[in-house]
């Protein structure tokens, strides 16, 4: 991680518009923001750790935990809500077998909310592994369940 870090700083610069950006390349090689690492970017980029763990955990797309072999982030914005999206994640969580928010126990998969993916018009709607699937109803939760399986 700390060689991560010194690479980002040596090439970009130790200058605070560069927290994101290196948030975003560590969670992109690591796959998260490990607890550990806060110091060490902190002190990279001249900022206080309190600063770095505030941003960090003020943004929903950053990890502090390794997220599941596959991810499925149901949306819960009013559009998707208003189409049964509370059910829907209900249901979700219970075939799926892991609560919203969390990993399965066997690292098969990770279970999150995402406030809007910007097709409104098809909801409720999910990502899954990056890949958007529109109008959410139980048989695409079979469909998820069984390509999460595999």
């Amino acid at each position: 991680m700390k060689r991560l870090i010194e690479d980002w700083v040596h090439l970009h610069g130790r200058t605070r518009d560069q927290l994101l950006p290196l948030l975003h390349a560590i969670q992109e090689e690591v796959g998260f923001i490990d607890d550990a690492a806060v110091p060490l970017i902190a002190q990279a980029l001249n900022l206080s750790r309190a600063d770095v763990h505030g941003v960090v955990t003020f943004y929903h797309d950053f990890r502090r935990m390794p997220a599941g072999r596959h991810v499925v982030k149901l949306c819960r914005a009013e559009s998707c809500q208003a189409r049964g999206g509370a059910a829907i994640e209900v249901a979700a969580a219970q075939r799926l077998g892991v609560p919203m928010g969390a990993t399965r126990r066997d690292g098969q998969v990770t279970l999150e909310p995402v406030y809007c993916l910007g097709l409104c018009a098809v909801g409720p709607n999910a990502l899954v592994d990056g890949r958007p699937v529109a109008r959410i109803d139980a048989a695409a939760i079979e469909r998820i369940a069984q390509e999460v399986a595999a």
